[in-house]
């Protein structure tokens, strides 16, 4: 049995799949997974024994730059990962009996699917973008209220036509070389009626959030058992547990001076600060002994170590932090994060910064609640009830769809 999975996007479109890819070798699946050929996705494969098969630029080429992506970035970005899934992704798919693809929509993938005739399954970490009679595009409770049903049918409606600008001359060209019909609706295609969602049902509650017949397999988690280094074990070690600050693959150059702000933050509530470097380069701002900074790091292991989470709202940072039990702060910045700097909030858990720029004080404010003993007590009521059998869940599904 061969299966190939395919994913673009940062590592919380990444980590996922290399779970689900370790849960199918131990059920005797041969996997092939293309993902960006950033050096941190094809350590990560490495780590667990798997080679990386290149599919499209690498994700910090993308999001890396000083700045943000503009409207002709996007267009052409799009087309550059349709023609990298009709290229490298089919060539991976030759001799398999599944393709399963998820990240930034991945328009091409049920294509190259289909030209081999093999089953295809969409999957996504939580519900935003998948079509609604209750919501419109991008919102879900809680952040305003919803047009009427006619109106929610035209935004639906505009919503794949956006989708069909970005991607659909590109597929459709591919298509047609291989011999395919045009698509007159990209998005749904891809989408499948049944999707896959691979989230905790506390954090993505999915009833009534689609029209779509959603599969819900719980997350894919990826077991870490790398010891933390000896010298973040005694910085650890030597004190009061610390505040984590990392954002990521999110390189927040709107954000002026955020290594201090945040440091002088967590400082003004007498809390010692842990730096994760990340692409946003945090670093040390004096020699105190109250502050360290780190690269990648067991974020399972440590995140049950510190006094809170402070982060950008990737849905693996998200994830990991309710699993571990620590307190979050969420900075969010694009796509999905604001859903989870909400649903963070609105379980207790953690706050929700307001905006995306952090000063001082907007990270004192959010602190306050952040660092409260009922936000503790209520993200440590939430970890136990966070599912960790979604990798092995899925990877059972993807083996019983192929027979």
């Amino acid at each position: 049995m061969r299966v190939v999975l395919s994913t673009w996007g940062s590592r919380g479109d990444v980590e996922p799949v290399v779970g689900l890819a370790v849960r199918l070798r131990e059920l005797g699946a041969e996997v092939r997974v293309c993902a960006p050929p950033d050096q941190e996705f094809v350590a990560l494969l490495a780590r667990v024994g798997l080679s990386l098969v290149p599919l499209g630029p690498t994700v910090r080429s993308v999001v890396g730059r000083e700045r943000p992506p503009s409207a002709e970035d996007a267009f052409r970005l799009a087309a550059e990962l349709v023609a990298a899934r009709f290229d490298s992704l089919a060539a991976a798919a030759e001799g398999c009996d599944a393709l399963l693809a998820t990240g930034l929509m991945p328009a091409g993938a049920r294509s190259v699917a289909d030209s081999l005739g093999i089953p295809y399954v969409f999957a996504c970490f939580h519900t935003l973008g998948l079509p609604s009679r209750h919501f419109p595009p991008g919102r879900r409770p809680g952040r305003q209220s919803a047009p009427d049903e006619t109106d929610l049918e035209v935004l639906w409606e505009q919503d794949a036509q956006r989708v069909n600008e970005l991607y659909g001359a590109a597929e459709n060209s591919h298509r047609a070389a291989i011999g395919l019909p045009p698509l007159d609706n990209v998005r749904d295609y891809v989408f499948t009626d049944r999707p896959w969602l691979a989230a905790d049902p506390n954090l993505v509650p999915w009833q009534d959030m689609t029209d779509l017949d959603l599969v819900h397999t719980g997350p894919w988690l990826l077991p870490d058992e790398r010891p933390l280094p000896e010298d973040l074990e005694a910085f650890l070690d030597a004190g009061e547990p610390p505040v984590y600050v990392g954002f990521g693959s999110m390189a927040m150059h709107t954000s002026t001076d955020l290594a201090r702000a945040a440091i002088e933050a967590i400082r003004a509530h007498g809390r010692r600060v842990l730096l994760g470097r990340g692409w946003a380069g945090l670093a040390l701002i004096d020699d105190r002994d109250d502050c360290f900074v780190v690269g990648e790091v067991n974020h399972q292991a440590l995140f049950g170590r510190v006094a809170a989470v402070v982060h950008h709202g990737g849905a693996g940072t998200t994830t990991t932090a309710a699993r571990a039990g620590a307190p979050q702060l969420v900075v969010a910045q694009i796509a999905d994060q604001p859903y989870w700097a909400a649903r963070v909030a609105e379980l207790g858990i953690g706050a929700a910064h307001d905006g995306p720029r952090p000063t001082f004080d907007s990270l004192s404010a959010a602190l306050t609640t952040v660092l409260a003993l009922e936000t503790r007590a209520r993200a440590k009521a939430v970890a136990g009830t966070i599912r960790t059998d979604g990798a092995a869940v899925a990877a059972k599904l993807l083996l019983d769809a192929v027979g």
